[in-house]
């Protein structure tokens, strides 16, 4: 079996993939097919020997759809196409808001008379209706023209059975627009009356609401690759290997199993492999998004990606290409955001339905009427013929049954509830992001950076008997001074918060996996050796530690590191260091508990540590010592529990996780690849803000199938008395203005009820 990933245009909604998955899945010799309408991307699982791929590309052709060739050596390609399309789309959207602004004052004005507004004299509806309905149309023309793929798209998508918001969208605007075309006809015989029911404006308010839509949904969907493209960046694009005992720089790609690769510091290490030669301190928070660089020496794994901080170091190449950590990384986002949504868009799946059932309702009403008026079998209106009257039932089922505020009912509540969470610092990626909160019943933390500040500090300084906790600081940040590790730096900072001159030293000597040592060369202290460093510096000095075992093993117990100082061979204390909590961490997770919410937190740090930092904010379950590569499994056991799972994090290797939860919750100040690889943003770098995403998560929910009720309750009640069913009682008859007039009332019920969640609050 081949797995095949295609690149699909023109798909616009759920319809859209599900016709695309349908057709493909209908070949002989496919395993399985998942469209994925986000990324845009047909993910395919088929027998080579019984199918060729482009049997698979024909069908999606004949489909309606097509297969975008995106060559691997091209990576920003993708990118530049999905940009040329937000272009066009933005170009449409200015022209018809343009011609829509003027058409919908043209269309009112004449309405209002609680107080005048000015209009032209030349365009007076009654006067000269003609000129007015002409004005009308001209105007309509370009928005149509701007909109013009609703309607090759949506009735290509009816004449194949599988209507989709498009096909609602040119039914409703085209019986506007083709009752309109009728009334002008009928003015120009010289039914004055008749300019009283044009709804031009109709047809082109929907069509410009629509293109705005369509444009946000296009600027949201050109993001999603971004994350992908980003960890791709991270590799670097050439390495050092040793060929003939001389170094030879070349492309990293062309790097092979086997090859001794030479890194220097500063560098990016290019592949995956053992150290041969050398010591070195590497950062790998690009993949374990841990802050603590990780001392590395012959026999110890490197990874691609990560940067050598200090020392020159030889490892030899064992994963190349596709193997790496971060090849595996990536595509686990890829496989994550490949796989099908959790929410089903319900106004793509109803219109499924409601298009055929409305046309199907209206074809028949209006032949009915038509029989029985021919028949003599019903009296008709005065000055009403049979077709007239039969056209007039058509159109006003039609019209009344315009999808404006099904369409609406959904993307209004999420423009508002995605500005509102805007306003509080909280960016949601999308309706479906914002959909999917509410349902949420375990929340996974990740550790640095999240839940801690991501960055050391000291936070105890224990001296032993006759030493200052003061002097203790000062000596071991002047120390420290000339050191590039995290843990040293973290302490030189301390030193120079509280104001504390530091000493000068000579004869600085890192010993890499230990510690430093350093001479003072200072008046006060001239000559003193200084050793700053673990147990086994301590251990190897032949340095006594007193009763500091007992300290030592309490700090380690509440996750902090600590740091021995010994002067001239004698102990001097501990200074520890730890990557502390966020002042709101706790109080965050207590809000989450009372949403009836389970909090997790997952790390790579050992069992002791993350238990200590669990207990100090009142997490629930602990996933401890997990490499980057497996969060994102971890989140998936949890789905596979049957449970709605978010994943909340910052760094690179949080990533894959991101994108397999339900919800991926990204740290503002955390990597660029988190935040695209989220659904939702936290800009204030506040927890508390995943508590308010959530409520206002449930907010817009409610407020969606409360406009959902109001769309179908104005089709329920209206679609039969449109269709003349008061008539047929001795009632009046509906005239299309009021139908149009209903479909109106429809959306701004629908607008009203969105804006109401203005008013929340966090």
């Amino acid at each position: 079996m081949l797995t095949e990933t295609l690149s699909i245009g023109g798909m616009t909604c759920a319809a859209c993939s599900a016709r695309v998955e349908k057709a493909i899945r209908k070949l002989e010799g496919i395993k399985s097919a998942t469209v994925n309408l986000a990324t845009e991307k047909a993910t395919v699982i088929y027998d080579p020997a019984t199918l060729r791929l482009l049997a698979i590309k024909e069908v999606v052709t004949k489909a309606g759809y097509t297969v975008l060739e995106v060559s691997k050596e091209k990576a920003d390609e993708d990118k530049t196409r999905k940009e040329r399309e937000i272009k066009i789309l933005k170009t449409k959207l200015i022209i018809a808001v343009s011609f829509a602004a003027p058409l919908l004052y043209i269309a009112m004005a004449p309405m209002i008379t609680v107080f005048s507004l000015p209009f032209p004299k030349a365009l007076a509806p009654m006067e000269n209706s003609l000129v007015y309905a002409l004005f009308q149309l001209l105007l309509t023309i370009p928005i149509v023209i701007a909109g013009y793929r609703f309607y090759t798209v949506g009735f290509k998508n009816l004449l194949h059975r599988s209507p989709n918001m498009d096909s609602l969208i040119a039914v409703g605007t085209t019986s506007a627009v083709v009752f309109s075309l009728y009334n002008v006809w009928q003015i120009i015989r010289g039914d004055h009356m008749a300019v009283e029911s044009l709804y031009f404006e109709s047809a082109g308010v929907i069509i410009a609401l629509i293109l705005l839509g369509k444009t946000l949904e296009a600027i949201s969907k050109g993001r999603t690759s971004e994350a992908i493209k980003k960890l791709m960046s991270l590799a670097p694009k050439t390495a050092i290997i040793i060929k003939n005992g001389e170094e030879k720089e070349i492309p990293a790609d062309n790097v092979i199993p086997g090859d001794i690769i030479v890194v220097k510091p500063g560098a990016k290490i290019p592949v995956d492999g053992m150290v041969t030669e050398g010591q070195s301190a590497i950062d790998e928070s690009m993949l374990t998004g841990e802050s603590m660089p990780v001392d590395k020496k012959p026999g110890d794994q490197v990874y691609g990606a990560t940067i050598n901080a200090n020392g020159v170091i030889r490892f030899k190449a064992e994963k190349v290409g596709e193997d790496t950590t971060l090849a595996q990384i990536i595509k686990l986002v890829e496989d994550a955001q490949s796989t099908k949504a959790p929410i089903a868009q319900l106004a793509d799946i109803v219109s499924g339905y409601f298009v055929p059932i409305v046309c199907i309702i209206a074809l028949t009403a209006g032949i009915a009427w038509f029989t029985a008026a021919s028949f003599n079998i019903i009296s008709l209106p005065h000055g009403k013929s049979a077709l007239e009257f039969s056209l007039t039932i058509f159109i006003s089922v039609l019209v009344i049954a315009c999808p404006c505020a099904l369409g609406l009912a959904t993307p209004t509540a999420i423009m508002v509830g995605t500005g509102k969470g805007a306003e509080n610092g909280i960016l949601i990626k999308g309706g479906e992001a914002l959909e999917t909160a509410h349902k949420i019943q375990t929340i996974v933390f990740d550790k640095t950076g999240t839940i801690t500040e991501g960055k050391s500090e000291v936070t105890d300084v224990v001296p032993v008997a006759g030493i200052e906790k003061e002097h203790l600081l000062q000596i071991t940040a002047s120390a420290e001074k000339g050191s590039e590790h995290p843990l040293g730096q973290a302490i030189v900072r301390e030193a120079e918060k509280h104001n504390i001159a530091l000493f000068a030293v000579t004869n600085f000597k890192a010993i890499p996996g230990k510690g430093i040592e350093a001479i003072i060369n200072n008046i006060a202290m001239e000559g003193y050796r200084i050793s700053v460093g673990n147990k086994k510096l301590m251990d190897e000095l032949g340095i006594t530690l007193t009763d500091l075992d007992a300290v030592s093993d309490r700090l380690a117990s509440e996750g902090k590191t600590p740091m021995y100082a010994a002067l001239d061979g004698k102990i001097a204390g501990i200074v520890a260091v730890a990557d502390v909590t966020k002042k709101s961490s706790k109080e965050a997770i207590e809000r989450l508990h009372k949403l009836g919410i389970e909090v997790a937190m997952i790390t790579g740090d050992n069992k002791k540590t993350a238990a200590a930092i669990a207990k100090q904010v009142g997490i629930d379950r602990v996933l401890s010592e997990v490499l980057p590569q497996d969060k994102s499994a971890e989140v998936k056991k949890l789905q596979d529990k049957g449970r709605k799972v978010a994943m909340v994090g910052d760094g690179i290797n949080d990533a894959p996780a991101l994108a397999q939860a339900d919800i991926g919750i990204a740290i503002g100040s955390g990597t660029d690849v988190a935040m695209e690889s989220a659904d939702i943003v936290l800009m204030r770098n506040d927890l508390i803000d995943v508590s308010t995403a959530i409520n206002l998560s449930k907010r817009t929910i409610r407020t969606i199938k409360q406009n959902l009720f109001w769309a179908f309750g104005y089709n329920v009640l209206g679609i039969p008395i449109a269709a003349g069913l008061l008539y047929l009682f001795g009632g009046p008859l509906l005239n299309p203005m009021f139908a149009a007039a209903a479909m109106s009332m429809s959306s701004v019920s629908v607008l009203t009820n969105a804006l109401r969640l203005k008013r929340f609050k966090a």
